[in-house]
């Protein structure tokens, strides 16, 4: 039985909720998507995400809400991962660290199982993802072989590396973080499927969703600058995979940016 799974990147702010709004639910029925699962560290106004949003989107058929290292950043976020097991922060934050790093989602073909892991170059040196994975992996497969990791990294060497270590382990893995689509997407020899960040649903007028004269002076002035939320050319990307719901396999992997942008003048 082939599992059908929808992957949207990186929401930002209420550009990038209202286009979700807009657009999922015409594809989770054109998919046909089993599982719907979302990345939301900056779901809210750019940082972190409530229960507001939150139920925004459990209310659009989303099951799970993976996160990332922005997902604290609002104190409301941090205390919404502390009772709703459906948002993740990633599972290699240090032991003791409130939330839960993964979720097992029963959908109507199978249990479908979402790990949400961040990378360490560039980013904070917190426990290794690689050995995190490799203790959570079993454990899981107890129940499905059915596994997705979002994995929220700077480095697309430490992205790549992963898939290496676990092809064939797990279903597919998904980049985030970047809020850039890469156009790599492709299926591993022993069938993982991968693309290395699945890019930003959310303004593009922006620099990754920031107003763009906070984001110059920060680079002008080397200082500290408040983060406003851009709210102009607004865009959906994600991923969608096919999974076998037996084997773990993935058997198909599809970009999906919408609206294209556009890539001529027109007069």
């Amino acid at each position: 039985m082939i599992i059908n799974i929808l992957f949207i990147g990186d929401i930002v702010g209420k550009p990038g909720l209202d286009i979700v709004n807009m657009w999922l639910p015409s594809l989770q029925k054109n998919y046909k998507a089993d599982v719907t699962i979302v990345n939301g560290e900056n779901v809210s106004d750019g940082k972190g995400c409530t229960e507001k949003e939150a139920q925004q989107l459990f209310n659009l058929g989303v099951h799970v809400i993976t996160g990332g290292n922005h997902i604290w950043d609002k104190h409301q976020s941090q205390e919404y991962l502390k009772k709703d097991a459906r948002v993740l922060r990633p599972l290699n934050y240090p032991k003791g660290t409130f939330g839960n790093g993964y979720y097992i989602v029963n959908s109507s073909k199978g249990k479908v199982a979402v790990i949400n892991l961040q990378g360490r170059a560039f980013m904070a040196t917190i426990d290794c993802p690689f050995r995190t994975s490799d203790w959570i992996i079993p454990k899981i497969k107890q129940e499905t072989n059915v596994i997705i990791i979002d994995f929220h990294a700077e480095a697309t060497a430490e992205k790549v590396a992963l898939a290496h270590y676990l092809d064939g382990k797990v279903s597919a893995i998904i980049g985030t973080h970047t809020h850039v689509q890469t156009s790599d997407e492709r299926i591993f020899p022993n069938g993982t499927g991968y693309i290395t960040d699945c890019g930003m649903t959310g303004p593009y007028d922006s620099v990754i969703g920031m107003k763009t004269d906070a984001a110059i002076n920060r680079f002008l002035y080397q200082t500290p600058q408040k983060y406003q939320t851009a709210t102009d050319n607004v865009h959906l990307s994600g991923v969608f995979l096919k999974v076998d719901s037996v084997t773990g396999k993935t058997i198909e992997i599809e970009r999906i940016f919408l609206p294209e942008f556009n890539k001529k003048i027109t007069q």
